[in-house]
Parts: C-alpha cells; structure tokens; sequence
C-alpha cells in the first residue's frame, strides 16, 4: 500500500514539474490564402501551440489548473508557399473570477503586422539574449505581455518584471526587417503597449487594473453590491488618468478588453448610478459607445 501511494504521489508531482506558465489556444486561418496544400499551416499551428505551452515563461511554479488561459487566432492574409507568410493576430488572456466559473478578458488585442518566415518543420528557435526570427520574438513578446498583465491583476504592479522582458524582446527586434517593433511606424503597435506598460506615467492604469480585478470582481463572490460599488468609484479615476493621457494605447487595450464587462457589472447598478457610468465611459471611449448604450436603460 505504501509502494502505491508513493507511485500516486511520484505520479501526481511529475505531472505537476511538467505544468507550465500558459495554457494556449491556437488557430490558424487561411481563407485568403489558395494554396491546395494547407498541410504546413496544420504543422505550424502545432508549432506555435507547443512553443507558448511547454516553455517555461516565468520562475514560478504553476500547477495545471492555475495555467493562465490565452488565445492565439493567426489569420494568413498571404503565402507564398514557401517560407512567407504575412497574417493578423489576435490575442486575448483572461483569468478566473475569485468564487466563480467566470473568465475575466484581460486583455483583447489586434496585431495587423504579423508576419514571419517559416518552414514547415523548422524548430521554433527563441533567445532571451538576441534576436533569432520573428515569429518567435512576437510569440515570446506576448506571452511576456499576457503574464505580465496576469500578474497585475493578482498584486499591485506585479507584472514588472515581465513587461522589462517584453521591453528586451522588442529591443533585440529593432534591426529586423519586419514592422510592427518601431517607435515611428505606428501609435498602435507592440512598440508602444511596452513603453505604456513599462512607463510609470501610466502606472495608474496599472494600479485600476488590479483594483479592478482583486476589490471588484473578485469581492462580488461574497458581496455583489460592494464589488459593484467598488467599479463605479474606479471610473472617475479613468476619467482623470484619461485627460492627462488622452488617446494612450494602454487606456485603448484597457477598455477593448473591458467595455462589454463594465456594462454587465454596473448594468445591475441603481439608475442614478448608471447613467452617470454612461456620461463618463461614452467620453472615454467612444469605440464602445453602443455598448454603454445598454446603460440608460431600466
């Protein structure tokens, strides 16, 4: 019997030392693409999903359950058939609600310059140290991101040190010849989320993200009302944070990934209340206004 339970426990931590930091969903779309033999983009999809899922992207220690949920959908707009690829990406994360089967968005991003080299059966080659291929260096860029932002939301500031990872990763990629790493090139591109995330003029932001999640959400498991309360104070602290950096891409990611949420959580709220939500989210952001809409209703 002793044997036995030592094999259960050998087992059960084995399985345990394998568990990694992402828990990685993969798509690959093709639909512009004519090619007949789609077979090395079924290679590549497996691939990507192996390089996010079985590294190690953090030095803590993760067991199965706690992996932080995240989606790669990899559209290919062109193909040569070859080796090239050009593509949009769109990447989300989320993390579970305290007390409850819900999966937080945490973040909700479109990547329009997503493109690389790869050949079907190609290892997937990454260094933390210099830059190898670009496919790699996005994929790694991320998941830093999408750890960093979890880690935000569970301890004030808390992703630090994964947004300075993310920082080396685009630092090492400013020779490549691909776009989408450079100051200059675009308002909205991986160069500037880090600079936000990593810049402590927008560290506020930061700051209501985990206030958001760990006195709001989280609290309405044991008090709904107080949770809900907790929300609605946040937003004139956006409201400040948004005068002072107005049209910021962090404030951008921040309520892409939000706004549909907001509206369920403060939908609950007394009339009074939602309504004055309305009158400041449909300033702050105007993308959503037909969400915040939901708001003025009985």
């Amino acid at each position: 019997m002793k044997r036995y339970f030592a094999l259960i426990v050998l087992v059960a931590t084995s399985f345990v030392a394998k568990a990694q930091d992402l828990n990685a969903r993969v798509q690959i779309l093709s639909p512009q693409v004519q090619a007949t033999n789609k077979r090395p983009l079924e290679v590549l999809q497996t691939a990507i999903r192996d390089f996010l899922n079985n590294r190690k992207w953090t030095n803590e220690s993760f067991l199965p359950q706690e992996r932080i949920d995240c989606n790669f959908v990899i559209n290919i707009t062109e193909w040569d058939g070859s080796s090239n690829f050009k593509a949009e990406a769109q990447i989300q994360s989320g993390r579970p609600v305290y007390g409850s089967s819900f999966n937080s968005t945490i973040l909700n991003l479109a990547d329009k310059e997503f493109a690389f080299t790869y050949s079907e059966g190609q290892p997937l080659d990454y260094s933390d140290q210099n830059y190898i291929g670009n496919l790699t260096s996005m994929l790694a860029y991320y998941a830093y991101i999408i750890v960093g932002l979890d880690y935000d939301t569970f301890s004030k500031m808390g992703g630090s040190a994964y947004y300075a990872k993310a920082q080396n990763v685009l630092n090492n990629a400013q020779n490549a010849s691909f776009t989408g790493w450079k100051a200059f090139e675009s308002m909205r591109n991986r160069y500037w989320l880090v600079e936000n995330l990593t810049n402590k003029a927008y560290s506020p932001i930061r700051e209501i993200l985990y206030e958001y999640h760990r006195n709001g959400l989280d609290v309405m498991y044991e008090n709904q009302n107080r949770g809900r309360k907790y929300i609605l104070s946040l937003l004139p602290n956006l409201q400040k944070i948004d005068k002072q950096k107005q049209g910021s891409m962090l404030n951008q990611v921040f309520f892409t990934a939000k706004a549909t949420e907001i509206v369920s959580v403060l939908s609950q709220t007394a009339p009074q209340d939602r309504l004055r939500s309305y009158n400041i989210l449909s300033v702050l952001d105007p993308p959503n206004i037909s969400k915040y809409e939901l708001l003025k209703k009985n």
